[in-house]
């Protein structure tokens, strides 16, 4: 048997055997997550049998920098004192084998594949969202609209969006990721489509409703997906990377949707994105199916996926009541709940902000928007980054987590002047890097529910935080409709999204101070 994957385990006994000094912070949380398989009992015994009390401070010393390397994925060669064949204290296992089984190469990039259709899939489903709302000045003089009006349109895509992410997740836990993301991209072509086909507010919320309960499987679907097709250590990268596809997808329609509409009319914008999602259904049934099935996934890959998987066995589905039963899941929820409108504010007002404010038109709101969303894509990936540089210095999966987090809450808070800035460019910066802040905000927030969950419930949880957010938004959607009906005045909305991530970040901590992965996810207290 390969014991490669595990031989952390055969270094950390040592280190107990040996009974000298403790490990370096953080390592311990992270070796469970790494647990050895029982047939690896032979070599630790034989890691122990064989080290002398002379050699006992070099291994000591040597089996810390293995173990760092391993959980971090450096590179290490072993001392050859300890591992030449015929002495004592030797490794069970060859110098060239060890420095292969720590090094990332050969391994295979299939799974970076799978996370770029999912990219593909997160930046089509924004373009749907983003089509509205840069069309939302043109058609609310077209079609003779009012602040209110349109915030009961935003606000029934958002309150769909939250029924299905009640069912999204556990259907996907159920049908598999292949199916029920699939099923996903149907309904949200179709009722793209239906757009089209409508002219009044009633019909207009109608269909927007349709498009939130299909793009409302996206999230728990994609996350499902990382979560089975990479190691803990990739997971928040990999999240970072499909998430940047919602500023992609809000880059791409300012500069899309007007050059279509000029050239086929108003709901051509509508038409464009059935025809692009419907084009990825086809490509996803065609190509994907989970590792262990997949027809191209080397046996390398598929060890070095499940490689820290020690929950696969047993990620039994489960009630949503049990989910609910822990604190980690209220943590989630809260974090989605209190920071989710502030994007749905973005995303759906922005352009209405950008024509009240500076008086920009359908063609000159591209830039601008372009600028936006392209440091919203710099900050999804920077925040997945930051959070695996942080675990590749020591840091802990509680600290490397909030304190990310925290670095993007700080960066939101300068939104609140956006408002009352002159010029349209200082604007435009201000409100960038908020955007960024929230994507690197996001992308952590959803790989928690890798971090603390089983992958079998992980869908279930993105979809009842995904829930929390959605609730939160069409209720604040339909507020700043009534606020800026009776105020013409954007600042007070600006106010309070600059402190909520703050608020978010210690609403979560004191929920889950201490970021304990939950195993069983049939016994808990509530909180």
């Amino acid at each position: 048997m390969n014991f490669a994957p595990h031989i952390t385990a055969p270094v950390l006994a040592a280190m107990r055997f040996i009974d000298t000094t403790a490990p370096p912070a953080g390592i311990w949380t992270e070796l469970n997550e790494i647990a050895a398989p029982k047939e690896a009992v032979p070599m630790i015994e034989s890691a122990h049998n064989n080290i002398t009390p002379h050699k006992q401070g070099a291994w000591l010393q040597r089996s810390q920098e293995v173990l760092a390397s391993l959980v971090h994925g450096g590179r290490f060669v072993p001392n050859e004192s300890l591992t030449r064949p015929g002495r004592r204290g030797r490794w069970p296992i060859e110098s060239r084998d060890l420095t292969a089984a720590m090094s990332p190469e050969g391994v295979g990039r299939l799974r970076w594949g799978i996370c770029g259709l999912l990219f593909w899939a997160t930046t089509l489903n924004y373009i749907d969202r983003q089509v509205l709302g840069v069309l939302a000045p043109t058609l609310g003089h077209v079609l003779g609209w009012t602040q209110v009006d349109y915030g009961y349109i935003v606000a029934a895509f958002q309150t769909a969006y939250a029924i299905g992410l009640v069912f999204a997740g556990a259907v996907i836990d159920r049908l598999g990721t292949r199916i029920g993301y699939a099923l996903a991209i149907l309904v949200w072509a179709v009722a793209a489509a239906s757009h089209a086909l409508v002219r009044t507010v009633l019909a207009f919320a109608a269909v927007r409703f349709a498009l939130g309960l299909g793009e409302s499987g996206n999230f728990p679907a994609a996350v499902k997906t990382v979560s089975e097709w990479f190691p803990r250590r990739e997971r928040a990268f990999a999240t970072g990377l499909f998430n940047a596809g919602s500023n992609i997808g809000a880059i791409v329609a300012p500069l899309a949707v007007p050059v279509v509409v000029s050239l086929w009319g108003l709901w051509s914008g509508f038409l464009m994105t059935s025809a692009l999602s419907l084009l990825w259904l086809v490509t996803w049934l065609l190509v994907y199916r989970p590792p262990q099935r997949h027809p191209r996934v080397s046996a390398r890959e598929l060890e070095y996926i499940g490689a820290d998987e020690q929950e696969s066995a047993s990620s039994a589905r489960v009630p949503w009541t049990h989910l609910l039963r822990h604190r980690q899941t209220w943590a989630f929820a809260a974090g989605k709940f209190l920071t989710d409108p502030v994007w749905w504010f973005l995303l759906f007002w922005l352009p209405k902000f950008l024509h009240h404010r500076y008086g920009l038109d359908l063609t000159g709101l591209g830039p601008p928007l372009v600028v936006i969303y392209g440091m919203a894509d710099a900050g999804s990936i920077a925040g997945g980054w930051l959070a695996g540089r942080f675990l590749k210095l020591g840091w802990s999966l509680n600290a490397a987590r909030k304190v990310a987090m925290l670095i993007c809450a700080l960066a939101v808070v300068p939104i609140v002047f956006a408002p009352s800035m002159q010029d349209l460019w200082g604007a435009v910066a201000l409100i960038g890097l908020a955007a960024g802040a929230h994507q690197g905000w996001s992308a952590n927030l959803f790989t928690t529910t890798s971090d603390l969950y089983p992958s079998g419930t992980v869908a279930s949880v993105v979809g009842l935080g995904g829930f929390a957010g959605a609730v939160s938004g069409a209720l604040v959607s339909t507020a700043v409709g009534f606020v800026l009906q009776a105020t013409g005045s954007y600042a007070l909305l600006f106010i309070i999204a600059g402190g909520m991530y703050l608020l978010a970040l210690a609403v979560i901590h004191v929920l889950a101070p201490n970021w304990t992965p939950v195993h069983d996810t049939a016994a808990a207290t509530r909180p």
